[in-house]
Formats: structure tokens, C-alpha cells, sequence
């Protein structure tokens, strides 16, 4: 039954048969190396803490009495700015939208690419990318960082030990602060935070998102990947014999076994069990292997591969990021093309530019102009003196300008109706002048008066219309009159 079976994955069912159930985890040491994968990630690494670190300190000028930090997710006034965009409270489909712009994005991008979204953005993997950084600059590569670990414990060990994890807890401290800043002003909870004037909870998220940045990419590292994060489980789902992955030629490679430049191969294949791959890997796997659940498709592995076959006069890309079928075609020396466009892609694609376009045409087309309306519930009517009935509204005008604005208000479907302001006009009117400051919820009690005799029902709809004065915007509100029974 093996006969069917790649020789690496036969490999890989045996060492995992030999495997305890329950088993202590074995710390991985990742070597430094350098390449082009690893030169993407420090730049992607250099360009996403940037933009997390710099974000709430950018400014963008909404006009007076508007907070200017141009990416504030203000839970007090319950808004969302980003830029020139001012989310309110209704419009939280936005941020839905977005979400599903991501899940699709990633969906598309995973079937295209493998895990790329885990091996360079996924913020785990780009803290605990900066945190090895650290542990090298301070305790020295692999095997000095696992010499320093087996030695005893004494001055120097404990400084080093003392000046990592310091530094460790500075950035953790940096991250969590960040966080918080995107919900209050930058500025003023940095001055609150160490003048003792910040509230509770300031404090509390602070440390919380501290110890989990701390906790997460300094010691929790690749288990977060095998054991804690949800998406390699079904990631695999996305894939397919077209996608783009790490992978290791194993009809070229095996059977490895060690060479020495010059020397007759013996029928060996090109890997010479240096190891390398191994070495340089964050999670600790074997890209040979085969594919397996650890590994984020970092690309690591082949930086490290590739010198070794220079060195050895042998072909690049014995690890390489490629397709199965493609792989499969060289195994029996033909050649296979790179299909990008397939059934799944082109389903992903779509629904990113169906989502897209919804969400776009909804911002240029959406109205700065609501109203809501609230119609007394006790009592439900009053009966006057002299036979009529009045009802009683709440009215609100969500005004989203950033200037003041003039509206009209008048009403519809009742003819024989009339109404009051609280403050503004009195009994008797059929329209009235309405004022909404800038950016603001305006509210006002309005009185509606119908006389003896027009009710013929005990309920009635009625409108309420508000033009904008300036713009001629118009906002409608359907609701009804009530009255006796008759």
C-alpha cells in the first residue's frame, strides 16, 4: 500500500508513529539566515510595525469640536474615524463589510499562495519574528543560545537572560500602550497614563495586552500556530494541487544522505542531510517531510537550501515555493504550467469585487441625513377637552455633517393635523424650522394634534418629513397616530 506514497510521507507516518502520546514540547532554536524570503519579511515586519506604532499619532483635520487623530474608534461618542470616513453607531455593517473583505481576501490570497498570511503578516508571526531578533542580538544564534541554556545558572547567563526579557517586556509595553491609543486620543492618554490621571481601564488593557504581546511572542511562540490559532486547521481546505506552497523535491533529493563536494553521488540524491532546513525553521519541522500542519510557508527553509547547493554545485530549488501538479510533472520529467485562474479563484475573486463594489457604491451614496422617530407609549393618545387627540414623539435628527444645519419639518398623511414644538413652535403649526449642530444627534419633543372628528380609525399612519435647507436632503419617517376605538 506505501508502493503509492511519496517517500517523504511514509518518512513522516513512521516518525510520527513513533511519537508519544503526551510529550514535553521540545524548544525550537531557529538559526539566522538570509535570502530573499527572509529579506520580504523584514521588510514586511519593518512596514506593519510602522504603520501599528505610527497610526494613532496621525492627524486629520475634521473641523472644529471633531477629534483629529485620524484612526479613532471612539467608544464614548460612539464613532469610528478613519481619515475622511466617520462611522456611526447605525452604519456597523461597514466595519461587517470589512471583515468579510478581509475573510475573502484571505480565502483568495491562501489559494493562490499557501499560508503566506501566516509566514509574513499574521501579527504572531511578525512580534515573534521581532522578539528572535531581540534574542539573538542579546544571547547569539543557535548554538550559542542553546549552550547558554544547558549551562549553569551565573552572572553572566542571568544578565543576558535579565536584559532579554527586559527588552522583551518594553515592546510589549509599546504594543499594548499602541493598542489603547487607537481608542483615546494619542497625546492625551500618553500624558494621563504617566501623570496617574488615566482611568482603571486604561491601566487594566495596558497590562493585559503587555503580558499577552509578552506571553504570546516571547514563550508561547510557534504553539500559538500548531495549537491555538483556528486557521491551519482548515486552511488546507483552500488549497489544491495548483496552489502555491513550500515544498521539497523528494524525487530529486532521496535518498539523502551526507556528500562532500567532488565526490561520486553513489546514487544519492541532492540532499545532503545538512539540516539546514531544520535549523532556520520558526516552528521546528522538517520540510521534508511533506506537508504538515506546523509549517507557515515563511520560505525560510528554501533561503537556507539554496547556499548549500551552490556550495555543492547543484541546481537551485531543492526546497522551493511551487505547485504539487507542477512538482509532480518534473518527477516524471515533463513540465506543467502555473494555473492561477481556477474555479475557486475565480469564485473568490468575484465575490471580493461583488463585496467591494457593494460597499463602495454604499459610501458614495450614503445619506448624511436621518431621522428616528419614537412615538410615547404611556399613555398613547391623550383625549382633549374639546374632542380632539394628541400624540407624542421623540424626535431625533442625526445630523452627520461637520457643519450646523437648518432643516424643515412637515408633516404628511394626517391633513387635519397639527403640531408643537417643545422650545421651538407653537400649538397649531404644520411645519417648523429645526437646527442640528455639527455632527450631533439633535433631539425635540414634538406634539401632534389631531381634531375632533378626522380620526376614522384608531390607527393612522402619519409622516414625518425634514428637508435639508441648504442641500435639499430628505429624510422620511413612516409612523403611525393613535386614537380610540370606535
Amino acid at each position: 500500500m506505501t508502493d503509492s506514497i511519496p517517500v517523504q510521507d511514509v518518512e513522516s507516518i513512521k516518525k510520527q508513529e513513533q511519537l508519544p502520546l503526551y510529550m514535553n514540547r521540545n524548544r525550537v532554536y531557529p538559526r539566522r539566515v538570509s535570502g530573499p524570503y527572509r529579506s520580504v519579511k523584514w521588510w514586511v515586519l519593518a512596514v506593519t510595525l510602522t504603520a501599528y506604532y505610527i497610526g494613532p499619532w496621525l492627524r486629520w483635520d475634521r473641523g472644529p469640536g471633531a477629534p483629529d487623530q485620524a484612526l479613532l474608534i471612539d467608544m464614548p461618542n460612539r464613532r469610528a474615524y478613519f481619515f475622511f470616513l466617520e462611522i456611526w453607531p447605525q452604519e456597523v455593517y461597514y466595519l461587517a463589510g470589512l471583515l468579510i473583505l478581509g475573510a475573502i481576501g484571505l480565502f483568495l490570497v491562501t489559494s493562490l499562495m499557501g499560508r503566506v498570511w501566516c509566514g509574513y503578516t499574521c501579527p504572531q508571526t511578525v512580534w515573534t519574528d521581532l522578539f528572535m531578533w531581540v534574542e539573538r542580538r542579546i544571547e547569539g544564534d543557535r548554538n550559542t543560545r542553546m549552550k547558554l541554556d544547558r549551562a549553569p545558572f551565573g552572572l553572566s547567563k542571568a544578565a543576558k537572560k535579565m536584559a532579554k526579557h527586559g527588552t522583551w517586556l518594553a515592546i510589549s509595553f509599546v504594543t499594548g500602550g499602541a493598542w489603547i491609543m487607537y481608542f483615546r486620543d494619542a497625546p492625551t492618554v500618553v500624558e494621563e497614563f504617566f501623570t496617574g490621571q488615566a482611568s482603571l481601564n486604561v491601566y487594566f488593557f495596558t497590562g493585559l495586552f503587555t503580558a499577552t504581546t509578552y506571553l504570546l511572542a516571547g514563550w508561547a511562540r510557534e504553539q500559538v500556530c500548531t495549537y491555538m490559532c483556528p486557521w491551519p486547521r482548515f486552511q488546507a481546505a483552500m488549497f489544491d494541487e495548483h496552489s502555491l506552497i513550500v515544498t521539497y523535491e523528494a524525487w530529486r533529493g532521496e535518498p539523502r544522505g551526507k556528500h562532500k563536494q567532488g565526490a561520486d553521488r553513489d546514487g544519492r540524491g541532492d540532499c545532503v542531510d545538512c539540516n539546514w532546513c531544520v535549523a532556520v525553521c520558526p516552528t521546528g519541522i522538517d520540510i521534508r517531510d511533506g506537508q504538515q500542519l506546523e509549517c507557515i510557508g515563511c520560505g525560510l527553509c528554501i533561503d537556507a537550501c539554496n547556499p548549500v547547493m551552490d556550495k555543492l554545485g547543484l541546481p537551485r530549488g531543492l526546497i522551493r515555493l511551487d505547485t504539487t501538479s507542477k512538482q509532480a510533472a518534473r518527477a516524471e520529467g515533463r513540465t506543467a504550467p502555473l494555473k492561477l485562474v481556477r474555479p475557486r479563484t475565480v469564485v473568490y475573486g468575484a465575490l471580493l469585487v461583488i463585496v467591494a463594489g457593494i460597499m463602495a457604491w454604499s459610501l458614495l451614496t450614503r445619506a448624511k441625513l436621518e431621522v428616528n422617530v419614537l412615538h410615547d407609549r404611556s399613555p398613547l393618545f391623550v383625549a382633549l377637552s374639546d374632542g380632539g387627540v394628541r400624540n407624542g414623539y421623540t424626535f431625533k435628527i442625526l445630523n452627520m455633517n461637520p457643519t450646523p444645519r437648518s432643516y424643515r419639518l412637515t408633516l404628511e398623511g394626517l391633513e387635519a393635523a397639527t403640531m408643537s414644538i417643545v422650545g421651538v413652535a407653537e400649538a397649531g403649526a404644520r411645519a417648523a424650522t429645526l437646527i442640528a449642530p455639527p455632527d450631533q444627534v439633535a433631539t425635540y419633543r414634538v406634539l401632534v394634534v389631531a381634531p375632533p372628528g378626522s380620526l376614522g380609525a384608531p390607527s393612522t399612519p402619519l409622516t414625518f418629513a425634514l428637508t435639508d435647507q441648504q442641500t435639499g436632503e430628505q429624510a422620511v419617517n413612516n409612523t403611525v397616530f393613535r386614537g380610540p376605538e370606535r
